[in-house]
């Protein structure tokens, strides 16, 4: 069995953008902007939870200290995990990023449009929820460029500052994953219900076939989770 990393993670995303777009054409295309928004809102707010519980202000440093993720030893591996480098410190921080395992299973996919959409309101939604008045762009991405360029406007970092992850707030593949697919799911059928369930249906059994019955059900676990809230 193939275990939950980035790429099973990014699959679940293209999916759901290729099944809502072939049902739905442009809405399904909103449908899926909405749905990542979403998804990564509630993200940046169980960061922010944990932060406001730990006593700290929601700046950006603080932002990337309770982040929820790092690459996993299978990327690592295989040499796909994100590599990025600091163009600008002060007073905005510049962060241009020139490997990343989504973009390889997005392109692997042959999803590039929806690797490039993905990822278009990703980052910047998961900040909106952490702290709605830091400003993050995304100007461009990896699917349709050199490399992603992220943009935190007047983060005011020292050149070389460096905010770790702390460890005991890292939140596993599995749970990712299984994140990802309810919230899109919860989106899918609230805007297209009965038609919407299908949708879902399909991503579901695509992901089976890919991964497997025991990965598939160990997604269904999570059904009951509320993702709004950390833990």
């Amino acid at each position: 069995m193939v275990n939950f990393n980035e790429c099973v993670h990014a699959f679940i995303a293209a999916k759901y953008y290729e099944e809502l777009t072939k049902a739905f054409g442009d809405r399904g295309k909103r449908a899926f902007i909405h749905a990542t928004q979403y998804y990564a809102e509630q993200r940046g707010r169980r960061m922010a939870q944990r932060a406001i519980r730990d006593g700290q202000e929601l700046t950006f440093g603080v932002y990337q200290e309770y982040g929820e993720w790092v690459n996993t030893d299978y990327t690592i591996e295989n040499e796909w995990s994100n590599k990025s480098t600091i163009e600008s410190w002060s007073p905005d921080l510049e962060m241009k990023i020139v490997r990343c395992p989504w973009h390889k299973q997005f392109k692997d996919m042959g999803l590039v449009e929806a690797g490039h959409t993905y990822c278009e309101h990703l980052d910047n939604s998961i900040c909106r929820g952490f702290n709605p008045y830091i400003t993050y762009d995304v100007l461009q991405t990896l699917h349709k460029s050199d490399y992603c360029t992220h943009i935190v406007r007047n983060a005011n970092f020292e050149e070389g500052e460096k905010h770790p992850k702390k460890t005991e707030y890292l939140k596993s593949f599995e749970y990712h994953c299984a994140h990802s697919f309810f919230a899109y799911a919860e989106v899918t059928k609230a805007i297209f219900l009965a038609e919407g369930n299908r949708v879902v249906e399909n991503v579901l059994d695509a992901f089976e076939k890919e991964y497997g019955v025991e990965m598939a059900n160990i997604l269904m676990k999570y059904k009951d989770t509320n993702f709004n809230v950390c833990d």
